[in-house]
């Protein structure tokens, strides 16, 4: 249960983990950057003098930006609604804008005495493991060299199966990806609310959360954004599963001047979300929240039990159905008859081999299969519970 902190309780939880923040990722969606004309280069300059802040009080910094259709809409005086534009077309004008969207932040930054990196990354870049930890050491790199990075999605390259879903989304999982101590969302909105301000004389905002409960989730409702309620629900996800890896979440007004100095000055300003309890590793938060289950095993009561309760690997012999088509070491969800997911893992054996050896015991894996790699259909080191 969602426990309801006081101001002064909320205060002082929020204060102690901006201090102890070190290692922080700033996300800056498109609502907040762009106006009627296109890039509005004053809000750009104030996200910059604000991370500039936080980067010359010691702490590393990566910002995660939109803004490069809006940018490449712009730059060529592109008149038609988002609403009307093919995948083809958006890729086109990202790149057309995301070299001027560079450019400006280029120039922002140096005027403030910083240097900047841009990074471009697909889903697939963090899916693939060796890429995944590519991407970490050239960030770790560039913290070295004393460098902001400003990360992107390729939206020139990446179609619907390769795609993070959204920036909020991208920038939860380059947390993850650097161990990250804060995630900051700056928006639209000014937070969460109890109710709709507009309409409840008696809605109060919602300053710090320890638990995203479907209670929480239901609150996103209550939120005006330009991008609607599904921007604030994938805000919500965002923060849930910068949670599940240890680090903390605020989401607030991207516009308000000076947001993140009086964020780390301890007013109380926007939604603050505390880490999980219990986190788990980076391998296995690369496995949860990375990557993609291409499948489905549907199993047996004991075997729920084995995974859930005891900590142990999925044997053959707990599995009753194999769903969709995968290969060796692809991600597929575990799923109770109900049809519940309650684990995810990566898989030792394709859809094919463990279709044929479900509900058998491991020592027929080589008489059925006529090879046998492992015993365990999934391994608990390679395995998430849900």
């Amino acid at each position: 249960m969602t426990h309801e902190y006081s101001r002064e309780e909320g205060l002082l939880l929020r204060q102690t983990l901006f201090d102890r923040a070190k290692r922080i990722v700033v996300k800056v969606g498109s609502a907040v950057l762009t106006d009627d004309l296109g890039i509005a280069v004053d809000v750009i300059e104030n996200i910059a003098r604000e991370i500039a802040f936080l980067h010359d009080s010691g702490r590393e910094v990566i910002l995660v930006s939109s803004g490069a259709v809006a940018a490449g809409r712009a730059r060529i005086n592109f008149k038609r609604s988002g609403s009307e534009l093919g995948i083809k077309e958006k890729q086109a004008l990202a790149a057309i804008g995301q070299s001027s969207l560079m450019q400006i932040y280029d120039h922002v930054f140096e005027n403030l005495g910083q240097t900047t990196a841009q990074v471009l990354l697909t889903h697939n870049d963090l899916a693939v493991r060796k890429r995944y930890l590519n991407a970490r050491n050239t960030l770790f790199a560039l913290f070295g060299f004393d460098v902001i990075p400003i990360i992107n999605e390729n939206d020139t390259v990446s179609v619907a199966e390769l795609r993070f879903g959204d920036n909020d989304m991208l920038g939860a999982y380059i947390c993850n990806l650097i161990e990250a101590d804060m995630f900051i969302c700056l928006t639209d909105v000014v937070g969460l609310y109890t109710g709709n301000p507009a309409t409840d004389p008696e809605a109060r905002p919602i300053y710090t959360v320890d638990e995203i409960t479907a209670a929480i989730e239901a609150m996103a409702s209550h939120s005006k954004s330009k991008l609607g309620t599904g921007g604030m629900q994938s805000k919500l996800r965002a923060a849930k599963l910068v949670s599940s890896g240890g680090g903390s979440s605020f989401i607030g007004p991207g516009r308000e001047p000076e947001i993140l100095k009086k964020l780390f000055s301890g007013e109380m300003v926007g939604t603050f979300f505390l880490p999980h309890k219990e986190h788990i590793s980076g391998r296995k938060r690369w496995i949860a929240s990375v990557l993609k289950p291409q499948g489905s095993l549907i199993l047996d009561d004991g075997a729920c039990t084995a995974l859930v309760k005891r900590n142990r690997s999925l044997l053959p012999s707990g599995i009753v159905e194999v769903e969709g088509s995968f290969g060796v070491g692809d991600a597929v969800h575990c799923k109770s008859r109900a049809g519940e997911k309650i684990a995810v893992g990566l898989i030792n054996y394709s859809s094919a081999d463990t279709n044929k050896i479900r509900g058998y015991h491991s020592r027929e894996i080589e008489r059925i299969l006529g090879y046998r790699d492992s015993d365990d259909v999934i391994h608990r080191d390679n395995m998430v519970i849900i």
